[in-house]
């Protein structure tokens, strides 16, 4: 399964609030908390999400022509998203799966 040796770390950034970000085994980031949470049980809970069976996958192309993912609840709140552009609409699914994205 791709992403099985991914590592996930919890952080707290300039202003304070808590982040997660999941890195694969080479050290690249494939996976990062799309806004800052001001208790670190909050952002646990967003980092563990798993699948919703609810939640919403879009898929689109940014303004340089990267193709990036983006993952909103029901309530329309973002609550994950590609942490940097992919030159393949594949490359974007393929991160996406990492996150729980079923297609």
């Amino acid at each position: 399964m791709a992403g099985e040796n991914d590592k996930f770390e919890v952080y707290q950034d300039k202003r304070g609030e808590y982040r997660w970000r999941r890195t694969a085994s080479n050290g690249n980031i494939v996976g990062a908390a799309s806004e800052g949470y001001k208790s670190k049980a909050d952002c646990e809970k967003n980092m563990n999400r798993g699948v919703v069976a609810t939640d919403k996958w879009e898929f689109y192309t940014d303004k340089k022509g990267e193709h990036r993912w983006r993952r909103k609840a029901s309530n329309g709140q973002i609550v994950g998203a590609s942490s940097e552009g992919y030159s393949s609409a594949k490359g974007a699914k393929d991160n996406a799966a990492r996150q729980g994205y079923e297609g």
